[in-house]
């Protein structure tokens, strides 16, 4: 492998990677404020993986605005999720929050699967996305350079909000301890509400870039994505954004990089994202930033 073909095996790794740092936030922003893995985040990218697909093939929209849609529809549905799932069960303990959360995952995969079928839908990318550009010797789409420049700039937001306005001290102080902020006269369930919803709305930019670099929809594709999210952000050091998005970056190098200079593992490329979560957790079972399980906070 010469050194162009290896910095291109990396530029498609960061793309990767930062798709699943997308959805990774969501996990790591749950996780915060409950304690709770949800494990229907994956399918909550699913969903916005589908409505911009309706957004496009069915109600003719701009690519744009078929985003926003997705992107709205997933925070809705990730904040009905809150609200009709789990907020009855804030006091139970975290195994049926957990049971709950597979529960409402296998009810969105079914659901779209009796609606709309288990045959993958081709996904109709703008003309523009597939454009190839060269760069010093390195040819890719547009789309896969957008994803890493609109993560960061995501990551910016949502680091900005945590850090710089009252929502974010809130969604810190919950952090700590949801009692107390309930005593200090802040409604707690519509802050954790918020929280789902912000990161519905990352995970539905998530699945659109998904569907675009891999282009079709289909009632599965967030199982095996979600499951990876999950192992990055607990590599990154699940209950932070910074980790979660350091997660994501690594399994997808990882994914990319080994199969590039071990082709004949191709089919085994799902496996290394979760043997290097065993080989990370071994070493330092608090993920890659060292937050402690019982005091993460962002």
């Amino acid at each position: 492998m010469d050194l162009t073909m290896f910095m291109q095996q990396m530029v498609n790794g960061f793309s990767l990677g930062s798709m699943y740092a997308l959805i990774a936030i969501g996990y790591t922003m749950v996780y915060g404020v409950l304690r709770l893995i949800n494990f229907a985040h994956g399918d909550i990218m699913m969903v916005g993986g589908f409505l911009g697909y309706f957004g496009i093939a069915v109600l003719d929209l701009p690519f744009g605005a078929a985003v926003l849609l997705a992107i709205v529809g997933s925070a809705l549905l990730g904040m009905a999720s809150d609200r009709i799932a789990y907020r009855p069960l804030r006091s139970a303990p975290k195994i049926s929050l957990l049971i709950t959360a597979i529960g409402v995952s296998f009810f969105l995969e079914n659901a779209f699967n009796v609606f709309f079928g288990g045959v993958p839908r081709a996904f109709p990318v703008p003309a523009y996305l597939e454009n190839v550009v060269d760069i010093v010797g390195l040819t890719m789409p547009v789309s896969a350079l957008l994803v890493p420049i609109i993560t960061a700039i995501l990551l910016v937001i949502i680091l900005w909000v945590l850090y710089k306005t009252k929502y974010g001290m809130a969604i810190r102080a919950l952090a700590f301890d949801v009692g107390t902020v309930n005593l200090m006269g802040i409604d707690a369930n519509r802050i954790i509400t918020m929280v789902f919803g912000m990161g519905s709305a990352l995970a539905a930019v998530g699945g659109i870039f998904w569907a675009v670099n891999y282009p079709s929809v289909e009632p599965m594709m967030g199982v095996l994505v979600g499951l990876k999210a999950f192992a990055a952000a607990v590599v990154g050091g699940i209950g932070s954004v910074g980790g979660a998005v350091l997660g994501g970056l690594i399994i997808g190098f990882t994914e990319v990089v080994v199969i590039a200079f071990f082709p004949e593992l191709g089919g085994y490329k799902d496996a290394f994202a979760f043997i290097f979560l065993i080989l990370i957790l071994l070493f330092k079972p608090t993920g890659i930033l060292g937050i402690d399980f019982e005091k993460s906070r962002f």
